[in-house]
């Protein structure tokens, strides 16, 4: 169970860092900023999932004081 939350885990991390990558480029190479907009959405929205599974990984795997 473990295992495959960190793999999860990782798996949100790389998906956040290639959208920003994704919106850094088409920012610089001033394409649309409803691309912009939409891969800000996705972004947050990954950002927001890897935050879940890493506050769960914590909670259940944390191995906490007490």
């Amino acid at each position: 169970m473990q295992t495959a939350l960190n793999i999860a885990i990782a798996l949100a991390l790389i998906f956040v860092v290639v959208v920003l990558g994704m919106g850094l480029w088409n920012m610089l190479k001033g394409g649309p900023g409803n691309t912009s907009q939409r891969l800000m959405r996705l972004r947050v929205m990954g950002q927001a999932v890897a935050l879940i599974l890493l506050m769960g990984a914590l909670f259940f795997f944390g191995g906490g004081r007490g």
